[in-house]
């Protein structure tokens, strides 16, 4: 057995599919976000602009954000200890918790060391504690929820996406007193649509099922105290369990949960993804602790930020790019093959000094492939005009079509 060579053409593999990914080397300037400089092929630090950070709101930036993991530093030291029932629980995750329980309109919460890890526990301990359920999830629910679900061993039901109808139709085949969940995304980060949170509520009633809401790409971002679509939407206090991020419009790191404190209890209980896991740093959850704070009293960076994802969607589709319909932040540009989506990228950084990462299958079907922008508070008129004459110039190089006005 030639185990070097099952490697190798395994990456082979996607070399030809032209999907094999690069991972720039970077750092981001403090206080000047989207400014960092790029090491990837370069002696030396080259600037550039970030044009595709989940970090939407400039949160990891922020000073009080800075401030508060430098003083947590200095107070309690780099690590937490080991998990939380061998290390305690470090005060500032007890202070975390209530605010994201507060945040939701919940009971209690959960911190978990990531979006993917909160995902994948709390779905697969949920089904494992309901005898004989059935889980209903959405076709283009994030990969940490399908991990969960199959994990979970349960039965599952993939329903069209964002379809109340077929939904439905799923859910009347199903003997009534069969535990069920639906799972569902609030924002869908590769095409920058919503879920119809209140139909799939009516159907949670109808059907007497539990409903569980992926809010990473909303929390933060929406609501008028970062609660998510659900908050914006007043459908938070229908939902029974919300998952969230702290990585992206938060600007750290990790996930949690939002529920009922029985839900809570019982995850915390029963997830290995939870009890066998070493907690997050201190100095990260007080720096997530700063940013949901601020951001329960502040609006500003979100109405910034959606400002100017919709003035680059527009100059966008003045210049006759492949902008695809969004109604969120998300501003992404269809380009349909991923060579020329990795092509695209590395014109655009080598000879603009703009950064945008490709997105290539499995993140999207094949024949979908795409480049995601994720304009922030900071990105000025100016960058988005450069970086709209950019693709102008590599769509004709590269003999792509663009949609020109008549």
């Amino acid at each position: 057995m030639n185990y070097g060579q099952i490697f190798d053409k395994a990456i082979d593999r996607l070399h030809a599919e032209g999907r094999y990914r690069v991972f720039i080397d970077i750092m981001r300037n403090k206080g000047a976000y989207p400014n960092a400089r790029c090491f990837h092929g370069h002696n030396g630090p080259k600037p550039i602009t970030v044009w595709c950070s989940n970090d939407y709101l400039a949160m990891g930036q922020h000073p009080k954000v800075v401030t508060a993991m430098e003083e947590a530093l200095h107070d309690v030291g780099a690590g937490s200890g080991g998990t939380r029932n061998i290390g305690g629980n470090t005060h500032y995750h007890v202070e975390l918790e209530r605010e994201l329980a507060d945040l939701h309109g919940k009971d209690g919460a959960l911190l978990f060391t990531s979006g993917y890890v909160s995902n994948d526990a709390t779905l697969s301990t949920l089904a494992k504690l309901l005898p004989g359920c059935v889980i209903f999830s959405d076709e283009l629910n994030h990969a940490s929820m399908i991990a969960g679900i199959r994990n979970s061993g349960c039965e599952k039901r993939v329903f069209r996406h964002n379809d109340p109808v077929h939904l439905e139709e799923l859910l009347a085949t199903e003997d009534p007193e069969t535990p069920k969940v639906i799972a569902f995304e609030s924002v869908y980060s590769m095409d920058g649509d919503v879920a119809p949170i209140h139909a799939f509520c009516d159907l949670a009633e109808k059907y007497n099922a539990l409903t569980y809401i992926d809010e990473v790409h909303a929390v933060g971002m929406y609501g008028k105290r970062g609660g998510g679509i659900s908050e914006r939407d007043e459908a938070a206090h229908r939902i029974d369990i919300i998952e969230g991020t702290l990585g992206k419009a938060f600007g750290v790191m990790g996930g949690y949960i939002a529920a009922d404190t029985r839900v809570i209890d019982c995850i915390r209980s029963y997830a290995p993804g939870f009890i066998f896991t070493t907690s997050l740093s201190p100095v990260l959850v007080a720096g997530v602790l700063a940013a949901v704070k601020h951001l329960k009293g502040s609006s500003d960076e979100r109405d910034a930020q959606q400002a100017n994802a919709a003035l680059l969607k527009r100059k966008f589709a003045d210049a006759g790019l492949p902008v695809m319909d969004s109604v969120t932040h998300i501003v992404p540009l269809m380009v349909g093959d991923p060579v020329r989506a990795k092509k695209i990228s590395d014109i655009l950084l080598a000879e603009y000094g703009m950064y945008v990462q490709p997105i290539n299958f499995p993140t999207v079907p094949r024949g979908t492939e795409r480049l995601r922008f994720t304009p922030g508070p900071a990105h000025n008129e100016a960058m988005m005009d450069a970086l709209t004459d950019a693709l102008v110039e590599i769509w004709d190089r590269l003999e792509l079509d663009l949609k020109r006005a008549a």
